[in-house]
């Protein structure tokens, strides 16, 4: 099997390396005489259907016996008052700096002992869709947090016959154990006004406290398994990817790098008008193997934005559940779903993987490039990176803006832009592991390129401008022009974004670079990259 649950009695004591305090803390009261075991998730929906607070919607799940739910399943939904996102600043590591480890586990103990009064449910998933890759995940939830449980359960995938026998046959992961993930959303502590997410990635466990937002338990479950599977050869990516025509002569494999909101679900759904036949992996969880260039999916389901689907989309036959969205009646008198946030932002929904027809679990086919997805207004629409270490140094200083799926501490501009490495603020390791695999992958010929999909200048890039872009890519008809203001860089000539060479423009890009440096400069210790790539980004500027 891929991860350990259970061990000899020689095996157990401090030496064991797949222990920890905190682990063990939160591992306990998964086996307490208040726990009730979830088999499945035709269980899970009758629970979160008749959790108080639940909507039932009058919308029928397609297919629903394919998934495992009873036919009769309708869609649900149910809000999480104001909190509509997550909140980083609630994020603690054991290891970072400044984490004080004995008083974060007192906190936690707490936590557990008070949730003794309650009954706490004990759900099982798998986190990668391979054997290749497959790691077994539990949480233990609160009763009354049923919907949030369905919600883990469909995301990620629920242990049946046939995938506990492929986890059975799946490639060991040696000294790694099960991830272990104790929730209470209804905790609160004056020291934490926005919760708190507590993790021991380097022993698979995580405390999810104050926390009634799904993408915090979903985001949480992956940031264990990412680093999972950081140690063990693979680079880690909140992304999508997909394969163009991988049966013809030229497959290409792309991965879009983005947050929430940059437009890597739109990007990876693209429909391209049937102009190509298309393989979908995921559009925000996977993993690529640097022995092979092969990918692996964490998850089956996706869980998407409504702002862009109205009641009317067709789109919505693939709804499985829905948070913060609000509920109408149409003409016939069925519970309709108000999908565009008008209720608040960053409505969510559980989509099922039958919304991808041409939906794969892994991708043999080597990667043929990575595009970072950043809203850096002095980046033109495509930008195409030759040096393995800049394009790597550029996903590194990954400039983008945050969305509404994000809690933001106070005081924080939420219009600013800011620099998240790859992409990825959940990730637990240091960033170096991260810059070490992606220059690896581009010195082995995988492609980089950047796609601004915010503005260029003043200039709004719409969506179509950059779905033309990634056609062009695939075609091999993109033009190029080298970029004066960013040695080593082409900019695509585009129709209505050229590209300008003035003194203004060249100190606009210098002013970029100058940010990435000085946050690379800035990080310490965790987030520290080797002293020689610091200062490489301003080379470019001439």
């Amino acid at each position: 099997m891929a991860t350990k649950r259970t061990f000899s009695r020689e095996e157990l004591g401090p030496k064991l390396p797949m222990m920890s305090a905190l682990r063990t803390i939160i591992e306990t009261p998964f086996y307490g005489n208040n726990v009730v075991e979830v088999k499945d998730l035709a269980q899970a929906y009758e629970m979160a259907k008749n959790s108080p607070g639940t909507v039932v919607t009058d919308l029928p799940i397609e297919q629903p016996e394919a998934l495992g739910l009873p036919a009769d399943a309708k869609v649900l939904l149910f809000n999480d008052g104001s909190v509509t996102g997550r909140a980083a600043a609630a994020r603690r590591i054991v290891g970072d700096e400044g984490v004080n480890v004995p008083e974060l586990n007192k906190k936690v103990m707490d936590a557990v002992y008070e949730t003794r009064w309650n009954t706490m449910y004990h759900a099982q998933v798998f986190v990668g869709l391979d054997e290749d890759f497959m790691v077994r995940a539990h949480l233990l939830i609160p009763e009354g947090e049923e919907n949030i449980l369905y919600d883990w359960m469909l995301n990620f995938q629920p242990v049946t016959e046939k995938y506990e026998e492929m986890y059975k046959n799946s490639k060991p992961i040696e000294g790694e154990g099960d991830i272990y993930v104790f929730s209470d959303p209804q905790w609160s502590h004056p020291d934490h006004p926005l919760g708190l997410t507590y993790f021991d990635s380097a022993h698979n466990c995580a405390a999810l406290l104050g926390m009634k937002y799904f993408g915090e338990h979903k985001k949480g479950t992956l940031t264990l398994a990412w680093s999972i599977a950081n140690r063990h050869d693979y680079a880690c990516c909140h992304g999508g990817c997909k394969t163009f025509n991988p049966d013809g002569e030229k497959p290409y494999t792309l991965a879009v790098f983005g947050l929430s909101g940059s437009g890597k679900s739109t990007l990876t759904h693209a429909k391209h008008d049937g102009k190509y036949d298309i393989r979908v992996l995921h559009d925000d969880a996977f993993i690529i193997s640097t022995n092979d260039f092969s990918s692996i999916a964490l998850e089956p389901a996706y869980f998407d934005k409504t702002a862009d689907y109205p009641a009317s989309s067709p789109d919505n036959k693939y709804l499985l559940t829905v948070q913060n969205c609000g509920i109408t009646l149409d003409d016939d008198g069925h519970k309709i779903i108000v999908s565009e946030d008008i209720r608040n932002g960053n409505g969510r929904a559980v989509k099922s993987r039958l919304w991808s027809p041409n939906r794969v679990d892994v991708l043999h086919q080597p990667m043929t490039a990575v595009a970072w997805i950043m809203k850096d207004p002095v980046l033109p629409p495509l930008v195409r990176v030759h040096d393995p270490a800049i394009a790597a140094l550029m996903g590194a200083t990954l400039s983008t803006k945050r969305s509404s799926a994000e809690r933001l501490a106070k005081g924080v501009d939420p219009n600013a832009l800011v620099i998240e490495p790859y992409a990825n603020p959940f990730r637990t390791y240091p960033l170096n592991d991260d810059f070490k695999k992606f220059h690896e992958l581009f010195e082995q010929g995988v492609a980089c390129y950047i796609l601004n999909t915010g503005s260029f200048l003043d200039q709004k890039v719409p969506k179509e401008v950059t779905i033309a872009a990634i056609e062009s890519l695939v075609d091999e008809t993109t033009e190029w022009q080298p970029m004066a203001a960013l040695d080593g860089c082409d900019a695509a000539v585009i129709e209505g974004f050229e590209v300008p060479d003035t003194a203004e423009y060249h100190e606009q890009v210098k002013g970029s670079m100058q940010k990435r440096t000085e946050f690379l400069q800035s990080q310490k210790d965790f987030n520290r990259l080797p002293e020689e790539m610091l200062t490489k980004l301003l080379d470019l500027v001439k």
